[in-house]
């Protein structure tokens, strides 16, 4: 069985088919209470630090992530780490709050209805780099129109100064991540859309689409008409909803992707990370593990006995930074509470989508679990 020995920190771990994901045994790496340190005005004090979105800048490692406020809007705070694990700086302010006259909006672009789209509230941002440039996918939530959600895109080259750039797509969205370089000359994203119908699972939550542009910027894209990725059909841990984590990275045998799957149970519908393998010429070819790589367990949202929890059962990733040797490290939610950092590495990850596969359309398992000699 394949296994990697990989740094954690200062630490050496062993991760493999079994073990996919070391959890860094200090989580979470970032709380509310950290972030209240620094962002003192009660109108600003926040529950959670979740679900954020990681890029490598000026030597750091920057994490745009995602905060309730008390009054329960969300808005996006940016820390920095010299080491991608701990020692995370606050900046004072939030970075991103719900559009208002004043931020910066790019030419062209409706500032009154974005204003309008923003107003209840910014989540879940995706960074994707390339060249100079930081693009930023994050939902943006209406405030009075119910289940009105538009995946908004803005950039940046310093984190510091944001500009908007208005929905990627008119349509309700929920998770959309780019890939990282052009694909045959055109730029490729994952599309989850929402569903409007009320429920939490089930529906198009059970779909990831491909789409295509020619300028990220432009916000037009094009989504192939069927999904490359459906869940739904047969017990899985992804059976009930499904959506892209993680802007996808290259390695040597295809694009790798996390991604998040959540399993209707009696006691709620606990989220799981998976993981999926991309042909480097057509994303639409997936190789897809039916294993998760990481399931939710007490040891992800650890907090004091007096300290809010806002979801349980829940793991939830919209970073991971690849680094020199194959490692990766993982950011991910843990009860859309607090940030926590796992490790793994891509040869474990690519093993588990080509050893133990399911069909990315029906589900089907691509491997013997009987027993039986092959």
């Amino acid at each position: 069985m394949i296994s990697k020995e990989v740094m954690h920190k200062d630490r050496r771990v062993i991760v493999d088919l079994n073990h996919p994901v070391a959890r860094f045994p200090d989580n979470p790496v970032l709380t509310a209470k950290d972030v209240n340190q620094v962002w003192q005005d009660p109108g600003l004090q926040v529950t959670t630090v979740h679900n954020a979105g990681i890029a490598l800048h000026g030597g750091d490692t920057v994490m745009l992530f995602r905060s309730h406020l008390r009054c329960g809007m969300s808005v996006l705070g940016v820390a920095r780490s010299s080491n991608g694990i701990d020692g995370w700086r606050v900046e004072p302010r939030p970075a991103m709050t719900p559009a208002a006259e004043g931020d910066a909006f790019a030419p062209g672009t409706d500032a009154k209805a974005l204003i309008e789209n923003e107003s209840g509230g910014v989540e879940d941002p995706r960074i994707t780099q390339i060249g100079d440039t930081y693009y930023i996918t994050y939902s943006a939530y209406h405030a009075t129109v119910k289940n009105r959600v538009r995946v908004s895109l803005a950039t940046t080259r310093d984190f510091a100064h944001f500009v908007r750039h208005g929905p990627v797509l008119e349509r309700d969205m929920r998770n959309v991540v780019i890939f990282p370089e052009p694909i045959g000359g055109s730029y490729a994203g994952l599309f989850r859309p929402n569903d409007t119908t009320g429920s939490e699972v089930g529906g198009i939550y059970t779909q990831i689409k491909l789409g295509w542009t020619s300028s990220i910027e432009s916000n037009r894209w094009k989504l192939q008409a069927e999904p490359i990725m459906r869940t739904g059909r047969g017990p899985s841990a992804f059976s009930d909803k499904i959506g892209p984590g993680a802007p996808p990275f290259r390695t040597a045998k295809g694009w790798l992707s996390v991604f998040h799957g959540v399993r209707s149970t009696m006691n709620g519908n606990p989220y799981a990370l998976g993981v999926a393998l991309h042909d480097l010429a057509d994303p639409a070819l997936v190789t897809m593990s039916s294993i998760p790589i990481l399931l939710p367990s007490r040891a992800d949202c650890r907090v004091e006995d007096t300290a809010y929890t806002h979801v349980p059962q829940v793991v939830f990733t919209c970073g991971a930074v690849r680094r020199d040797g194959g490692s990766i490290l993982i950011y991910y939610g843990g009860n859309d509470t607090v940030i926590n950092v796992g490790v793994t590495h891509e040869d474990v990850l690519i093993a588990l989508c080509e050893s133990y596969s399911q069909d990315p359309l029906t589900g089907h398992l691509k491997y013997d679990i009987h027993g039986h000699q092959n």
